[in-house]
């Protein structure tokens, strides 16, 4: 069974949108045109950002490229995750097991739920007063 030399895959997280764009290489990483520690300058964005490949011991194997928007620099960092999940198991289908225990492979669907009329928030409520 001949395995995928490069793909492209989608992951998203909260209101961000990352395309994975996975080929042969040294192990360099882009998000954005910009090197991936210069773009994720919190060291938990950097970890997220890579436990796929560190799971599936793949870091030197894999250069990627990665258009992400939309959300904050967690989500973000997350679909940026979902979408190099995606793109490994496209190349390396045998990795599945691996990446499906660490729940990589699943979306998370988390969203800001929206505010309600009569409510400071989502569920707050204004100060109840007696009298």
């Amino acid at each position: 069974m001949a395995t995928v030399q490069q793909t492209h895959s989608v992951g998203k997280r909260k209101s961000s949108q990352a395309r994975a764009y996975v080929k042969k290489g040294s192990g360099k990483i882009t998000v954005n045109h910009k090197p991936m520690e210069e773009y994720f300058t919190r060291a938990t964005s950097r970890l997220v950002v890579q436990q796929p490949l560190v799971l599936t011991n793949t870091q030197d194997k894999y250069d990627i490229n990665v258009n992400v928007r939309g959300g904050g620099p967690s989500g973000q960092a997350g679909a940026t995750r979902h979408a190099i999940s995606k793109a490994i198991l496209e190349i390396d289908p045998s990795v599945r097991s691996i990446l499906k225990k660490e729940g990589l492979l699943t979306r998370d669907s988390r969203e800001v739920e929206r505010k309600k009329p009569g409510r400071a928030g989502a569920r707050k409520r204004f100060q109840f007063s007696k009298r």
